[in-house]
């Protein structure tokens, strides 16, 4: 006996399952492997792509910083959900840290700055001061969440 269902927001299955040797009956969850593709670092190296360094990434830059859980995971989803669509074997480095500092900057200004600094790697107070000031410009993720998208989700 198979009784299959969507799972995890359809990115899996699950499945109910029937021992044929003792007639026991178990749970499944399966997931399709998705081939990611190489990261090519800015010295030119190329290596696999390493969805738990993103993870950490972007949890470093947000430690101590009052973000849901949810909301990372839902911003490393995006980023994810990015690198698949490109359908490309391989992927710039800088590509993936420009989108990690787009998330931050929805998720936290402070976490923001600190990814930015080095990944651009500042070189004194006159670059931090440059990129606080770009985001005064723009709403916090506060004001960004209580706007009204007219756009459908990428989610």
């Amino acid at each position: 006996m198979n009784d299959s269902r969507l799972a995890g927001e359809g990115a899996m299955v699950r499945r109910r399952r029937e021992c044929l040797t003792c007639s026991e009956r178990f749970t499944t969850f399966e997931m399709a492997e998705l081939v990611m593709p190489r990261v090519v670092k800015s010295d030119g190296r190329r290596e696999p792509f390493d969805e738990g360094k993103l993870r950490t990434g972007i949890w470093r830059a947000l430690e101590k910083r009052p973000v849901e859980t949810d909301d990372v995971e839902s911003a490393v989803n995006r980023i994810l959900k990015r690198i698949r669509s490109l359908g490309e074997r391989e992927i710039p480095a800088l590509r993936i840290g420009e989108w990690v500092m787009l998330a931050l900057r929805d998720l936290d200004q402070v976490a923001y700055v600190r990814f930015a600094s080095v990944y651009r790697s500042f070189q004194d107070v006159s670059a931090f001061e440059e990129e606080i000031e770009r985001l005064r410009q723009e709403p916090t993720p506060e004001e960004k969440k209580q706007q009204q998208s007219l756009l459908p989700d990428e989610d």
